[in-house]
């Protein structure tokens, strides 16, 4: 089993990996496809009219998470990493004003968003809860070519066929062939002890099989200075988040009296945790308002990761960029044998698939910087992870704003605290990290509907909008 760290941290834009990365990544794809040979049509008839319905999850939370700018956007031919969200707004009230939509290298195509543009609550689409359905039309309106894909949590995208093939392919061997394949914990560890390296060293490994030792480091630097960026912005920013919930940020006022504690060296027993609570909530408070973010491993759960690490580099004498670059490694191991055993995904097995596999990727990768052994590294990800099960994804009016900016901060808490006790320990301890992620895979699939991204139960249901 291979997935790449830069599968795992992908730089977007917020506020929701699954449900605005994913849906401007299939209009991407499917703007690609009509463009293609790879569809049979006759000669002389072209692509005139462009159709999209949202279903399950993404209908039914998708205005709080902007996943029909995120269509638009994307049908325009703007990309997640690519895209400047200083223009965004621009582009989308262009399209609304023509009802047409012109992708570079493409001739324009009718595209009415009120009509074109459908949110559909009540059909589900039977492969996974963010489902989506692209058609294409001639000029006299027949239907040339539809696809279905999905959005499967952090930011990737698949198209019907290939979520079946995934998963009928889920115990097979990848397509990349790596000197360390785990798919478990397990394995993980075998691997580890067999060679004498660490779980960075191997995942460096199997990485550099694909792309030079200096090409890695290189995009391992650009991960975190993405990350650096949308900490230091949420810092700076301040005044109301959009979505109509009228929450203020509060990143910038806590950060300004910490720094004030900071320089009159007040006595402050809680200093640690106000930091990281302050690094995490300003990556979301971005995140809730549409900035440049980098899924860690979804956009909701975006702050965690870069939390701790900005703690490292705060409050460890030793830290320096190449454990930045051990701990983002560490991390996307443990996120990527979360993702291949069970989900990433809110929509899928709720927050504990969110916020729970970031704050066992972060122990994970903090535990490694601090000098920890493979098998305290994994007793970390397990701890973290296992105080996070059952957690439900009930977001307020759909937006990722409440619960979700302040979970990340408990999330980096859990992390640190995750570390600090595997450390203390040998590594021996009572659940492998294997059961951990299956028993979140099962609560997941028992977990009602209601309590998964839908915001039809939860908090999402029990306060009241002033």
């Amino acid at each position: 089993m291979f997935l790449s760290v830069f599968d795992v941290f992908k730089v977007g834009i917020g506020p929701s990996s699954s449900h605005t990365m994913g849906p401007m990544s299939a209009a991407n794809r499917f703007l690609d496809l009509i463009h293609s040979d790879e569809w049979p049509r006759p000669s002389n008839v072209a692509v005139s009219a462009i159709a999209v319905s949202l279903h399950g999850s993404l209908a039914h939370t998708g205005v709080g998470h902007g996943t029909g700018r995120a269509v638009i956007l994307g049908l325009m031919g703007e990309r997640p990493d690519l895209v400047d969200p200083d223009r965004m707004d621009a582009i989308i009230d262009e399209v609304e004003r023509t009802g047409r939509v012109s992708p570079p290298g493409h001739p324009e195509y009718q595209f009415q968003p009120k009509t074109d543009l459908v949110y559909d609550k009540k059909v589900p689409l039977p492969g996974h809860a963010n489902g989506m359905s692209f058609s294409a039309f001639d000029r006299d309106g027949r239907l040339l070519l539809k696809r279905i894909y999905y959005s499967i949590g952090g930011g990737f995208v698949v198209t019907d066929t290939e979520l079946e093939a995934m998963r009928a392919a889920k115990n097979k061997p990848a397509g990349v062939k790596v000197p360390y394949p785990f798919a478990t914990a397990a394995q993980m560890l075998e691997m580890a002890a067999r060679s004498g390296l660490s779980i960075a060293q191997m995942k460096r490994a199997n990485e550099e099989c694909t792309m030079s030792r200096e090409e890695l480091d290189a995009g391992l630097d650009r991960i975190w200075a993405a990350m650096n960026a949308c900490i230091d912005r949420g810092l700076s920013q301040d005044g109301i988040m959009p979505g109509g919930l009228k929450v203020r940020r509060r990143a910038r006022a806590i950060h300004d009296r910490l720094q004030e504690e900071w320089r009159s060296n007040k006595v402050n027993p809680l200093l640690a945790n106000d930091w990281l609570s302050v690094y995490a909530m300003a990556v979301n408070e971005e995140n809730a308002a549409g900035g440049r973010v980098v899924t860690s491993p979804t956009n909701g759960a975006a702050g965690v990761v870069p939390a701790t690490i900005r703690y490292y580099l705060h409050f460890h004498d030793d830290a320096d960029q190449e454990g930045i670059r051990d701990y983002l490694l560490t991390a996307a191991a443990v996120g990527g044998i979360i993702k291949h055993n069970a989900s990433i995904s809110g929509a899928e097995v709720g927050c504990q698939g969110e916020v729970g596999s970031a704050s066992a990727m972060a122990a994970a990768g903090l535990a490694a910087v601090m000098g920890g052994t493979p098998e305290q590294i994994e007793n970390a990800a397990e701890i973290a992870l296992e105080h996070h099960l059952g957690m439900t994804c009930d977001p307020v009016a759909g937006l990722v704003q409440v619960p979700c900016i302040e979970r990340n901060a408990l999330g980096a808490v859990k992390a640190v605290t995750a570390a600090s006790l595997a450390l203390k320990g040998d590594g021996k301890h009572f659940v492998p990290l294997d059961a951990c992620v299956e028993t979140m895979r099962q609560t997941g699939l028992d977990m009602s509907e209601k309590y998964k991204e839908t915001s039809t139960g939860g908090l999402a249901v029990n306060i009241v909008e002033c």
